[in-house]
Protein backbone atom coordinates (compact mmCIF):
# COMPACT_ATOMS: atom_id res chain seq x y z
CA UNK A 1 0.00 0.00 0.00
CA UNK A 2 1.49 3.33 -1.07
CA UNK A 3 1.92 6.05 1.56
CA UNK A 4 -0.54 8.95 1.61
CA UNK A 5 0.97 12.04 -0.11
CA UNK A 6 1.97 14.81 2.27
CA UNK A 7 0.95 18.46 1.96
CA UNK A 8 4.04 19.37 -0.06
CA UNK A 9 3.35 16.58 -2.57
CA UNK A 10 -0.31 17.62 -2.81
CA UNK A 11 0.75 21.23 -3.32
CA UNK A 12 3.12 20.22 -6.12
CA UNK A 13 0.38 18.17 -7.81
CA UNK A 14 -2.13 21.02 -7.64
CA UNK A 15 0.40 23.55 -8.95
CA UNK A 16 1.20 21.22 -11.84
CA UNK A 17 -2.51 21.02 -12.64
CA UNK A 18 -2.77 24.80 -12.66
CA UNK A 19 0.36 25.21 -14.80
CA UNK A 20 -0.92 22.68 -17.34
CA UNK A 21 -4.29 24.43 -17.37
CA UNK A 22 -2.61 27.77 -18.04
CA UNK A 23 -0.49 26.31 -20.85
CA UNK A 24 -3.61 25.09 -22.67
CA UNK A 25 -5.29 28.48 -22.25
CA UNK A 26 -7.36 29.54 -25.26
CA UNK A 27 -7.58 33.24 -24.37
CA UNK A 28 -5.69 36.05 -22.65
CA UNK A 29 -2.74 33.89 -21.58
CA UNK A 30 -4.67 32.05 -18.84
CA UNK A 31 -7.17 29.23 -18.71
CA UNK A 32 -10.56 30.68 -19.57
CA UNK A 33 -12.13 28.93 -16.61
CA UNK A 34 -10.27 27.02 -13.93
CA UNK A 35 -12.41 24.20 -12.49
CA UNK A 36 -9.83 23.28 -9.84
CA UNK A 37 -10.56 23.50 -6.14
CA UNK A 38 -8.08 21.89 -3.72
CA UNK A 39 -10.05 20.43 -0.85
CA UNK A 40 -6.97 20.24 1.37
CA UNK A 41 -6.01 22.93 3.84
CA UNK A 42 -2.43 23.74 2.74
CA UNK A 43 0.72 24.96 4.44
CA UNK A 44 1.05 27.72 1.83
CA UNK A 45 -1.59 29.23 -0.46
CA UNK A 46 -1.34 28.60 -4.19
CA UNK A 47 -0.76 31.39 -6.68
CA UNK A 48 -3.88 33.47 -7.38
CA UNK A 49 -6.15 32.22 -10.11
CA UNK A 50 -5.95 34.22 -13.35
CA UNK A 51 -2.92 36.05 -11.91
CA UNK A 52 -5.30 37.91 -9.61
CA UNK A 53 -7.48 39.28 -12.38
CA UNK A 54 -8.39 42.90 -11.61
CA UNK A 55 -7.18 42.76 -7.99
CA UNK A 56 -4.38 45.21 -7.18
CA UNK A 57 -1.54 43.57 -5.22
CA UNK A 58 -3.31 40.19 -4.99
CA UNK A 59 -0.31 38.47 -3.35
CA UNK A 60 0.57 41.38 -1.01
CA UNK A 61 4.12 41.56 -2.32
CA UNK A 62 3.73 45.36 -2.44
CA UNK A 63 2.76 45.99 1.16
CA UNK A 64 -0.83 47.19 1.53
CA UNK A 65 -0.95 48.88 -1.87
CA UNK A 66 -4.51 48.70 -3.23
CA UNK A 67 -6.01 47.68 0.11
CA UNK A 68 -7.72 49.84 2.68
CA UNK A 69 -9.18 49.59 6.17
CA UNK A 70 -12.84 48.59 6.54
CA UNK A 71 -14.39 49.57 9.89
CA UNK A 72 -12.52 49.43 13.17
CA UNK A 73 -9.53 47.12 12.93
CA UNK A 74 -5.80 46.99 12.50
CA UNK A 75 -4.47 45.75 9.16
CA UNK A 76 -0.91 44.84 8.33
CA UNK A 77 1.35 42.96 5.94
CA UNK A 78 2.88 39.83 7.49
CA UNK A 79 5.57 37.42 6.29
CA UNK A 80 5.69 33.70 7.08
CA UNK A 81 8.90 31.93 8.07
CA UNK A 82 9.42 30.78 4.49
CA UNK A 83 8.92 34.26 3.01
CA UNK A 84 5.25 34.22 1.96
CA UNK A 85 3.59 37.63 2.34
CA UNK A 86 -0.08 38.03 3.28
CA UNK A 87 -2.50 40.51 4.84
CA UNK A 88 -3.81 40.30 8.42
CA UNK A 89 -6.81 42.01 10.05
CA UNK A 90 -6.58 42.07 13.86
CA UNK A 91 -8.26 43.91 16.76
CA UNK A 92 -11.52 43.78 14.80
CA UNK A 93 -14.43 45.70 16.36
CA UNK A 94 -17.20 44.30 14.15
CA UNK A 95 -18.06 41.34 11.98
CA UNK A 96 -17.03 42.97 8.68
CA UNK A 97 -14.12 44.99 10.04
CA UNK A 98 -10.80 44.31 8.37
CA UNK A 99 -9.34 44.92 4.90
CA UNK A 100 -11.07 45.91 1.69
CA UNK A 101 -10.57 46.78 -1.97
CA UNK A 102 -12.96 48.59 -4.31
CA UNK A 103 -13.67 47.58 -7.91
CA UNK A 104 -15.66 49.05 -10.78
CA UNK A 105 -18.05 46.34 -11.96
CA UNK A 106 -19.81 45.97 -15.31
CA UNK A 107 -23.41 44.70 -15.13
CA UNK A 108 -22.92 42.67 -18.32
CA UNK A 109 -19.97 40.70 -16.98
CA UNK A 110 -19.57 37.63 -14.79
CA UNK A 111 -17.00 37.69 -11.98
CA UNK A 112 -15.21 34.65 -10.57
CA UNK A 113 -13.92 35.27 -7.05
CA UNK A 114 -11.26 33.19 -5.32
CA UNK A 115 -8.52 33.36 -2.71
CA UNK A 116 -7.10 31.83 0.43
CA UNK A 117 -7.82 32.55 4.10
CA UNK A 118 -6.58 31.48 7.50
CA UNK A 119 -7.45 32.45 11.08
CA UNK A 120 -5.12 32.85 14.02
CA UNK A 121 -6.92 30.40 16.31
CA UNK A 122 -9.77 27.90 16.28
CA UNK A 123 -11.03 25.48 13.67
CA UNK A 124 -13.89 25.79 11.18
CA UNK A 125 -14.49 29.53 11.37
CA UNK A 126 -17.16 30.53 8.86
CA UNK A 127 -16.03 33.50 6.76
CA UNK A 128 -18.18 35.26 4.17
CA UNK A 129 -16.72 36.96 1.09
CA UNK A 130 -18.98 39.95 0.44
CA UNK A 131 -19.30 42.79 -2.05
CA UNK A 132 -21.01 46.00 -1.03
CA UNK A 133 -22.59 47.28 -4.24
CA UNK A 134 -24.93 50.13 -5.14
CA UNK A 135 -27.87 47.75 -4.79
CA UNK A 136 -26.81 46.32 -1.44
CA UNK A 137 -24.69 43.53 -0.02
CA UNK A 138 -24.00 40.48 -2.18
CA UNK A 139 -22.38 37.36 -0.77
CA UNK A 140 -19.97 35.90 -3.29
CA UNK A 141 -18.52 32.94 -1.36
CA UNK A 142 -18.32 31.12 1.97
CA UNK A 143 -15.35 29.29 3.44
CA UNK A 144 -14.69 27.41 6.67
CA UNK A 145 -11.25 28.68 7.68
CA UNK A 146 -8.79 27.03 10.04
CA UNK A 147 -5.69 28.03 11.98
CA UNK A 148 -2.32 26.61 10.96
CA UNK A 149 -3.12 26.16 7.26
CA UNK A 150 -4.70 27.96 4.30
CA UNK A 151 -8.21 27.20 2.95
CA UNK A 152 -9.35 28.22 -0.50
CA UNK A 153 -12.62 30.03 -1.17
CA UNK A 154 -14.28 30.22 -4.56
CA UNK A 155 -17.42 32.05 -5.61
CA UNK A 156 -19.03 34.35 -8.11
CA UNK A 157 -20.86 37.57 -8.72
CA UNK A 158 -23.17 38.84 -11.48
CA UNK A 159 -25.87 41.45 -12.09
CA UNK A 160 -23.84 44.15 -10.34
CA UNK A 161 -22.48 47.44 -11.69
CA UNK A 162 -20.57 50.47 -10.48
CA UNK A 163 -18.28 50.61 -7.46
CA UNK A 164 -18.20 47.49 -5.31
CA UNK A 165 -16.28 47.06 -2.08
CA UNK A 166 -14.86 43.61 -1.34
CA UNK A 167 -14.47 42.62 2.28
CA UNK A 168 -14.46 39.56 4.55
CA UNK A 169 -16.89 38.95 7.40
CA UNK A 170 -17.05 36.65 10.42
CA UNK A 171 -19.13 37.17 13.53
CA UNK A 172 -16.31 36.19 15.89
CA UNK A 173 -14.47 39.49 16.39
CA UNK A 174 -11.77 37.85 18.53
CA UNK A 175 -10.40 36.13 15.42
CA UNK A 176 -7.74 37.62 13.18
CA UNK A 177 -8.39 37.09 9.47
CA UNK A 178 -5.46 36.34 7.17
CA UNK A 179 -5.81 36.42 3.37
CA UNK A 180 -3.63 35.84 0.32
CA UNK A 181 -3.73 35.12 -3.43
CA UNK A 182 -7.04 36.95 -3.93
CA UNK A 183 -8.49 37.05 -7.43
CA UNK A 184 -11.44 38.80 -9.05
CA UNK A 185 -11.65 37.84 -12.72
CA UNK A 186 -14.27 39.32 -15.08
CA UNK A 187 -15.60 37.41 -18.09
CA UNK A 188 -17.83 38.69 -20.84
CA UNK A 189 -20.96 36.66 -21.46
CA UNK A 190 -19.52 35.74 -24.88
CA UNK A 191 -16.38 34.35 -23.24
CA UNK A 192 -18.50 32.47 -20.72
CA UNK A 193 -20.68 30.86 -23.37
CA UNK A 194 -17.63 30.04 -25.48
CA UNK A 195 -16.13 28.16 -22.57
CA UNK A 196 -19.38 26.28 -21.93
CA UNK A 197 -19.28 25.06 -25.53
CA UNK A 198 -15.59 24.14 -25.27
CA UNK A 199 -16.19 22.24 -22.04
CA UNK A 200 -19.14 20.31 -23.47
CA UNK A 201 -17.08 19.29 -26.49
CA UNK A 202 -14.14 18.28 -24.33
CA UNK A 203 -15.78 16.40 -21.43
CA UNK A 204 -19.15 15.25 -22.81
CA UNK A 205 -18.39 14.38 -26.43
CA UNK A 206 -15.85 12.66 -28.66
CA UNK A 207 -15.11 13.00 -32.35
CA UNK A 208 -16.28 9.99 -34.31
CA UNK A 209 -15.30 8.86 -37.81
CA UNK A 210 -17.46 6.16 -39.41
CA UNK A 211 -16.32 4.58 -42.66
CA UNK A 212 -18.64 2.48 -44.82
CA UNK A 213 -17.06 -0.03 -47.21
CA UNK A 214 -18.44 -2.63 -49.58
CA UNK A 215 -17.85 -6.39 -49.42
CA UNK A 216 -14.44 -5.95 -51.10
CA UNK A 217 -13.41 -3.32 -48.55
CA UNK A 218 -13.74 -0.39 -50.97
CA UNK A 219 -15.10 2.90 -49.57
CA UNK A 220 -18.74 3.61 -50.30
CA UNK A 221 -19.44 7.30 -50.89
CA UNK A 222 -22.97 8.70 -50.56
CA UNK A 223 -24.04 6.08 -48.04
CA UNK A 224 -26.72 7.34 -45.63
CA UNK A 225 -26.03 6.85 -41.92
CA UNK A 226 -28.86 7.39 -39.43
CA UNK A 227 -27.59 7.58 -35.85
CA UNK A 228 -29.80 6.69 -32.87
CA UNK A 229 -28.72 7.02 -29.25
CA UNK A 230 -29.59 3.88 -27.26
CA UNK A 231 -28.09 4.87 -23.91
CA UNK A 232 -26.60 8.17 -22.74
CA UNK A 233 -23.73 8.53 -20.28
CA UNK A 234 -25.23 11.87 -19.19
CA UNK A 235 -28.76 11.52 -17.79
CA UNK A 236 -31.46 14.09 -18.52
CA UNK A 237 -35.04 13.62 -17.36
CA UNK A 238 -38.18 15.11 -15.84
CA UNK A 239 -40.22 14.45 -12.70
CA UNK A 240 -43.55 12.64 -12.97
CA UNK A 241 -46.44 12.06 -10.57
CA UNK A 242 -49.45 9.74 -10.25
CA UNK A 243 -51.41 11.72 -12.84
CA UNK A 244 -49.48 9.84 -15.50
CA UNK A 245 -51.09 6.50 -14.58
CA UNK A 246 -54.45 7.13 -16.24
CA UNK A 247 -53.57 9.83 -18.72
CA UNK A 248 -52.54 8.65 -22.19
CA UNK A 249 -51.62 12.14 -23.34
CA UNK A 250 -49.27 12.56 -20.36
CA UNK A 251 -47.74 9.15 -21.05
CA UNK A 252 -47.26 9.89 -24.73
CA UNK A 253 -45.60 13.23 -24.03
CA UNK A 254 -43.26 11.87 -21.34
CA UNK A 255 -42.27 8.43 -22.61
CA UNK A 256 -41.55 9.70 -26.12
CA UNK A 257 -38.90 11.95 -24.63
CA UNK A 258 -37.18 10.63 -21.49
CA UNK A 259 -35.40 7.58 -20.11
CA UNK A 260 -34.93 8.71 -16.51
CA UNK A 261 -37.31 10.16 -13.93
CA UNK A 262 -38.07 10.73 -10.26
CA UNK A 263 -41.47 10.73 -8.54
CA UNK A 264 -42.73 13.98 -7.07
CA UNK A 265 -44.44 12.67 -3.90
CA UNK A 266 -45.43 9.06 -4.35
CA UNK A 267 -42.46 7.43 -2.58
CA UNK A 268 -42.30 9.86 0.34
CA UNK A 269 -43.15 8.61 3.80
CA UNK A 270 -46.30 10.71 4.15
CA UNK A 271 -47.58 9.19 0.86
CA UNK A 272 -46.91 5.54 1.70
CA UNK A 273 -47.83 5.49 5.42
CA UNK A 274 -50.43 8.19 5.96
CA UNK A 275 -51.59 6.38 9.09
CA UNK A 276 -49.21 4.48 11.32
CA UNK A 277 -48.85 0.84 10.41
CA UNK A 278 -50.91 1.12 7.22
CA UNK A 279 -48.16 0.96 4.58
CA UNK A 280 -49.45 1.29 1.03
CA UNK A 281 -47.12 1.25 -1.98
CA UNK A 282 -49.79 0.64 -4.62
CA UNK A 283 -49.43 3.99 -6.38
CA UNK A 284 -45.63 3.91 -6.32
CA UNK A 285 -45.70 0.27 -7.49
CA UNK A 286 -47.90 1.15 -10.46
CA UNK A 287 -45.61 4.00 -11.44
CA UNK A 288 -42.48 1.84 -11.12
CA UNK A 289 -44.04 -0.88 -13.28
CA UNK A 290 -45.13 1.64 -15.90
CA UNK A 291 -41.64 3.13 -16.07
CA UNK A 292 -40.06 -0.32 -16.21
CA UNK A 293 -42.31 -1.29 -19.13
CA UNK A 294 -41.12 1.79 -21.03
CA UNK A 295 -37.42 1.37 -20.21
CA UNK A 296 -37.31 4.42 -17.93
CA UNK A 297 -35.00 4.38 -14.90
CA UNK A 298 -36.36 5.70 -11.58
CA UNK A 299 -34.49 7.72 -8.99
CA UNK A 300 -35.65 7.26 -5.37
CA UNK A 301 -36.96 10.36 -3.58
CA UNK A 302 -37.00 10.21 -0.62
CA UNK A 303 -36.57 7.83 2.33
CA UNK A 304 -36.84 10.42 5.13
CA UNK A 305 -37.25 14.19 5.19
CA UNK A 306 -35.62 16.29 7.90
CA UNK A 307 -38.14 19.12 7.62
CA UNK A 308 -40.56 18.90 10.60
CA UNK A 309 -43.35 20.23 8.37
CA UNK A 310 -43.14 17.30 5.96
CA UNK A 311 -43.57 14.31 8.24
CA UNK A 312 -46.55 11.96 8.23
CA UNK A 313 -49.11 13.61 10.50
CA UNK A 314 -48.69 10.94 13.19
CA UNK A 315 -44.89 11.17 13.44
CA UNK A 316 -44.30 14.43 15.42
CA UNK A 317 -46.19 13.09 18.45
CA UNK A 318 -43.93 10.03 18.78
CA UNK A 319 -41.49 9.77 21.64
CA UNK A 320 -37.79 9.55 20.65
CA UNK A 321 -37.84 5.78 21.20
CA UNK A 322 -41.02 5.35 19.15
CA UNK A 323 -39.64 7.60 16.41
CA UNK A 324 -36.43 5.58 16.24
CA UNK A 325 -38.37 2.35 15.75
CA UNK A 326 -40.77 3.88 13.20
CA UNK A 327 -38.01 5.55 11.17
CA UNK A 328 -35.91 2.40 11.07
CA UNK A 329 -38.93 0.43 9.86
CA UNK A 330 -39.54 3.04 7.17
CA UNK A 331 -35.95 2.81 5.92
CA UNK A 332 -35.98 -0.96 5.75
CA UNK A 333 -39.46 -1.11 4.22
CA UNK A 334 -38.98 1.21 1.26
CA UNK A 335 -35.35 0.43 0.45
CA UNK A 336 -35.73 -3.34 0.63
CA UNK A 337 -38.95 -3.25 -1.38
CA UNK A 338 -37.42 -1.39 -4.33
CA UNK A 339 -33.98 -2.97 -4.25
CA UNK A 340 -32.64 -3.23 -7.79
CA UNK A 341 -35.44 -1.04 -9.17
CA UNK A 342 -34.18 2.35 -7.95
CA UNK A 343 -30.81 3.70 -9.07
CA UNK A 344 -30.35 6.34 -6.31
CA UNK A 345 -31.94 7.14 -2.97
CA UNK A 346 -32.18 10.52 -1.27
CA UNK A 347 -31.73 9.25 2.28
CA UNK A 348 -32.55 12.11 4.62
CA UNK A 349 -33.76 15.02 2.55
CA UNK A 350 -32.63 18.60 3.29
CA UNK A 351 -30.67 17.87 6.43
CA UNK A 352 -28.38 20.86 5.98
CA UNK A 353 -31.42 23.11 6.44
CA UNK A 354 -33.41 21.03 8.94
CA UNK A 355 -32.76 18.67 11.87
CA UNK A 356 -36.04 17.01 12.83
CA UNK A 357 -34.45 13.57 13.31
CA UNK A 358 -31.23 14.92 14.84
CA UNK A 359 -33.19 16.95 17.39
CA UNK A 360 -35.14 13.84 18.45
CA UNK A 361 -32.56 11.06 18.03
CA UNK A 362 -29.19 12.76 18.43
CA UNK A 363 -26.58 14.43 16.17
CA UNK A 364 -25.54 11.15 14.49
CA UNK A 365 -29.04 10.37 13.17
CA UNK A 366 -28.12 11.10 9.54
CA UNK A 367 -25.19 8.73 9.59
CA UNK A 368 -27.31 6.02 11.23
CA UNK A 369 -29.90 6.19 8.45
CA UNK A 370 -27.27 6.12 5.71
CA UNK A 371 -25.66 3.06 7.25
CA UNK A 372 -29.04 1.39 7.72
CA UNK A 373 -30.18 2.05 4.15
CA UNK A 374 -26.92 0.64 2.78
CA UNK A 375 -27.72 -2.70 4.44
CA UNK A 376 -30.77 -3.18 2.21
CA UNK A 377 -29.46 -1.93 -1.14
CA UNK A 378 -25.99 -1.08 -2.41
CA UNK A 379 -27.20 1.68 -4.73
CA UNK A 380 -25.72 5.18 -4.35
CA UNK A 381 -27.19 7.02 -1.36
CA UNK A 382 -27.51 10.78 -1.74
CA UNK A 383 -27.60 13.89 0.32
CA UNK A 384 -30.10 16.29 -1.26
CA UNK A 385 -30.51 19.96 -0.43
CA UNK A 386 -31.48 23.36 -1.80
CA UNK A 387 -29.76 26.76 -2.08
CA UNK A 388 -26.28 25.29 -2.54
CA UNK A 389 -25.97 26.48 -6.14
CA UNK A 390 -29.05 28.72 -6.37
CA UNK A 391 -28.23 31.28 -3.67
CA UNK A 392 -25.22 32.23 -1.58
CA UNK A 393 -26.69 31.02 1.72
CA UNK A 394 -24.39 29.98 4.54
CA UNK A 395 -26.56 27.11 5.82
CA UNK A 396 -26.25 25.03 2.67
CA UNK A 397 -23.10 26.59 1.20
CA UNK A 398 -20.70 24.31 -0.68
CA UNK A 399 -18.32 24.61 2.30
CA UNK A 400 -21.00 23.33 4.69
CA UNK A 401 -22.06 20.63 2.23
CA UNK A 402 -18.46 19.35 2.18
CA UNK A 403 -18.43 19.54 5.97
CA UNK A 404 -21.55 17.33 6.09
CA UNK A 405 -19.89 14.77 3.82
CA UNK A 406 -16.86 14.68 6.11
CA UNK A 407 -19.18 14.18 9.10
CA UNK A 408 -20.87 11.17 7.48
CA UNK A 409 -17.53 9.60 6.68
CA UNK A 410 -16.06 10.35 10.09
CA UNK A 411 -19.09 8.84 11.84
CA UNK A 412 -18.76 5.59 9.93
CA UNK A 413 -20.72 5.66 6.69
CA UNK A 414 -18.28 4.36 4.08
CA UNK A 415 -20.66 3.28 1.33
CA UNK A 416 -21.56 4.84 -2.02
CA UNK A 417 -22.42 8.52 -1.54
CA UNK A 418 -23.74 11.18 -3.89
CA UNK A 419 -24.28 14.93 -3.91
CA UNK A 420 -27.84 16.00 -4.77
CA UNK A 421 -28.41 19.68 -5.62
CA UNK A 422 -32.06 20.62 -5.96
CA UNK A 423 -31.70 23.76 -8.08
CA UNK A 424 -34.84 25.82 -7.37
CA UNK A 425 -33.75 29.07 -9.03
CA UNK A 426 -35.04 32.62 -9.13
CA UNK A 427 -32.14 34.80 -10.38
CA UNK A 428 -29.20 32.55 -11.36
CA UNK A 429 -25.59 33.64 -10.89
CA UNK A 430 -23.64 31.51 -13.40
CA UNK A 431 -20.16 32.14 -11.92
CA UNK A 432 -21.44 31.18 -8.48
CA UNK A 433 -23.06 28.00 -9.85
CA UNK A 434 -19.79 27.01 -11.47
CA UNK A 435 -17.64 27.84 -8.46
CA UNK A 436 -19.99 25.96 -6.14
CA UNK A 437 -19.79 22.90 -8.40
CA UNK A 438 -16.00 23.23 -8.47
CA UNK A 439 -15.89 23.10 -4.68
CA UNK A 440 -18.28 20.17 -4.44
CA UNK A 441 -16.43 18.26 -7.18
CA UNK A 442 -13.37 18.18 -4.92
CA UNK A 443 -15.16 15.46 -2.89
CA UNK A 444 -14.87 13.14 -5.93
CA UNK A 445 -18.49 11.97 -5.57
CA UNK A 446 -21.33 11.76 -8.14
CA UNK A 447 -23.16 15.08 -8.52
CA UNK A 448 -26.75 15.32 -9.77
CA UNK A 449 -29.01 18.33 -10.24
CA UNK A 450 -32.10 16.68 -8.78
CA UNK A 451 -34.99 19.18 -8.89
CA UNK A 452 -34.23 21.90 -11.42
CA UNK A 453 -36.81 24.62 -11.99
CA UNK A 454 -37.01 28.41 -12.36
CA UNK A 455 -39.65 30.59 -10.83
CA UNK A 456 -42.14 32.16 -13.26
CA UNK A 457 -40.55 35.49 -14.15
CA UNK A 458 -40.22 37.46 -17.38
CA UNK A 459 -36.79 35.85 -17.91
CA UNK A 460 -37.82 32.31 -16.90
CA UNK A 461 -37.04 30.78 -20.30
CA UNK A 462 -33.70 32.57 -20.67
CA UNK A 463 -32.66 31.59 -17.15
CA UNK A 464 -33.69 27.95 -17.60
CA UNK A 465 -31.65 27.65 -20.78
CA UNK A 466 -28.69 29.38 -19.12
CA UNK A 467 -28.74 27.11 -16.06
CA UNK A 468 -29.10 23.89 -18.04
CA UNK A 469 -26.15 24.78 -20.22
CA UNK A 470 -24.09 25.71 -17.16
CA UNK A 471 -24.61 22.42 -15.36
CA UNK A 472 -24.28 20.27 -18.50
CA UNK A 473 -20.95 21.95 -19.25
CA UNK A 474 -19.51 21.20 -15.81
CA UNK A 475 -17.44 17.99 -15.90
CA UNK A 476 -18.51 16.87 -12.41
CA UNK A 477 -22.27 16.77 -13.05
CA UNK A 478 -23.60 13.34 -14.08
CA UNK A 479 -27.30 14.04 -14.52
CA UNK A 480 -30.12 16.59 -14.45
CA UNK A 481 -33.76 16.12 -13.52
CA UNK A 482 -36.25 18.90 -14.27
CA UNK A 483 -38.74 19.35 -11.40
CA UNK A 484 -41.94 19.79 -13.37
CA UNK A 485 -44.48 17.03 -12.72
CA UNK A 486 -47.75 17.81 -14.48
CA UNK A 487 -50.93 18.73 -12.62
CA UNK A 488 -54.15 19.99 -14.08
CA UNK A 489 -54.16 22.95 -11.69
CA UNK A 490 -50.49 23.83 -12.18
CA UNK A 491 -47.04 22.48 -11.43
CA UNK A 492 -44.92 23.08 -8.32
CA UNK A 493 -43.08 26.12 -9.72
CA UNK A 494 -42.62 25.52 -13.43
CA UNK A 495 -44.73 23.71 -16.03
CA UNK A 496 -43.38 22.42 -19.34
CA UNK A 497 -46.75 21.96 -21.08
CA UNK A 498 -50.27 23.29 -21.02
CA UNK A 499 -53.27 21.16 -20.00
CA UNK A 500 -53.34 19.52 -23.43
CA UNK A 501 -49.62 18.66 -23.33
CA UNK A 502 -48.61 21.25 -25.87
CA UNK A 503 -45.18 22.57 -25.02
CA UNK A 504 -44.85 25.88 -23.24
CA UNK A 505 -41.66 27.91 -23.92
CA UNK A 506 -40.02 26.15 -20.95
CA UNK A 507 -40.89 22.81 -22.56
CA UNK A 508 -39.23 23.96 -25.76
CA UNK A 509 -36.04 24.68 -23.83
CA UNK A 510 -36.12 21.20 -22.31
CA UNK A 511 -36.84 19.62 -25.70
CA UNK A 512 -33.98 21.53 -27.29
CA UNK A 513 -31.61 20.21 -24.64
CA UNK A 514 -32.93 16.67 -24.98
CA UNK A 515 -32.53 16.71 -28.78
CA UNK A 516 -29.01 18.12 -28.46
CA UNK A 517 -27.93 15.51 -25.90
CA UNK A 518 -29.44 12.59 -27.84
CA UNK A 519 -28.66 13.74 -31.42
CA UNK A 520 -32.26 13.01 -32.29
CA UNK A 521 -32.73 12.99 -36.07
CA UNK A 522 -29.02 12.87 -36.88
CA UNK A 523 -28.41 11.67 -40.46
CA UNK A 524 -25.11 11.85 -42.33
CA UNK A 525 -23.78 11.11 -45.82
CA UNK A 526 -20.38 9.50 -46.38
CA UNK A 527 -17.79 11.42 -48.40
CA UNK A 528 -15.66 10.21 -51.33
CA UNK A 529 -13.57 8.06 -48.99
CA UNK A 530 -16.65 6.53 -47.42
CA UNK A 531 -16.35 8.56 -44.19
CA UNK A 532 -18.95 10.37 -42.11
CA UNK A 533 -17.40 12.42 -39.30
CA UNK A 534 -19.22 14.02 -36.39
CA UNK A 535 -19.01 14.71 -32.67
CA UNK A 536 -21.24 12.62 -30.39
CA UNK A 537 -22.15 12.68 -26.71
CA UNK A 538 -20.77 9.67 -24.85
CA UNK A 539 -23.03 6.65 -24.78
CA UNK A 540 -24.26 3.68 -26.81
CA UNK A 541 -25.53 4.15 -30.37
CA UNK A 542 -27.14 2.33 -33.25
CA UNK A 543 -26.19 3.25 -36.81
CA UNK A 544 -28.50 2.34 -39.69
CA UNK A 545 -26.54 2.31 -42.97
CA UNK A 546 -28.17 2.42 -46.41
CA UNK A 547 -26.79 2.77 -49.93
CA UNK A 548 -28.43 2.62 -53.39
CA UNK A 549 -26.18 -0.30 -54.39
CA UNK A 550 -27.29 -2.39 -51.41
CA UNK A 551 -30.79 -3.96 -51.43
CA UNK A 552 -31.43 -3.46 -47.71
CA UNK A 553 -30.08 -1.35 -44.84
CA UNK A 554 -27.66 -2.63 -42.21
CA UNK A 555 -27.58 -1.95 -38.47
CA UNK A 556 -24.47 -1.56 -36.33
CA UNK A 557 -24.10 -0.89 -32.61
CA UNK A 558 -21.18 1.14 -31.30
CA UNK A 559 -20.13 2.99 -28.16
CA UNK A 560 -18.69 6.49 -27.89
CA UNK A 561 -16.29 6.75 -24.96
CA UNK A 562 -14.42 9.68 -23.38
CA UNK A 563 -11.06 10.52 -24.89
CA UNK A 564 -9.41 11.18 -21.55
CA UNK A 565 -9.92 14.94 -21.67
CA UNK A 566 -7.17 15.49 -24.26
CA UNK A 567 -7.70 17.91 -27.13
CA UNK A 568 -5.24 15.94 -29.24
CA UNK A 569 -6.78 12.43 -29.20
CA UNK A 570 -7.71 11.22 -32.66
CA UNK A 571 -11.30 10.50 -33.59
CA UNK A 572 -12.84 7.21 -32.58
CA UNK A 573 -12.93 5.18 -35.79
CA UNK A 574 -15.49 2.59 -36.86
CA UNK A 575 -15.60 0.62 -40.12
CA UNK A 576 -18.96 -0.74 -41.25
CA UNK A 577 -19.20 -3.12 -44.16
CA UNK A 578 -22.30 -3.76 -46.24
CA UNK A 579 -21.35 -7.44 -46.59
Amino acid sequence: MEPEPNDEQKLEEIMTLQENSAESSPMHGFALIDFDYPIQCLKNPLKPQYNGGIVVNSEFNDGLNGWSLAGGAKIGNNVSSDGNKFIVASERKGSYHGFSQTFQLDKDKFYVISGWVQVNHGDDTSIAVIFKTQSGFQHAAWVNAKSGCWSMFKGGLANASGPAQLYFETNNTSIDIWADSISVQPFSQEEWESHQNQSIEKVRKSKVAIQVVDSQGKPLPNATISVEQRRADFSFGVTINKNILNNNAYQNWFFSRFKVTVFEDEMKWYSTEATQGNVNYSTADAMVELCKSKGVAVRGHNILWDDPNHQPTWVPALSPQQLSVAADKRVESVVAKYKGEIFHWDVINENLHFNFFESKLGPNASTHFFRLASQFDNTTLFLNDFFTIEKTYETSSPANYLKKIKQLRKEGYGGPLGIGLQGHFSLPIPPYIRSALDMLASAKLPIWITELDVTNTTNQVIFLDQIIKEVVSHPAVEGVLIWSAWKRYGCYRMCLTDKNFNNLPTGDVVDKTRVTLSHEGLVGITNAEGYFETSLFHGDYKAIVAHPSVPKSFQYNFTVTPNGGSDHVKSLSYKFTTA
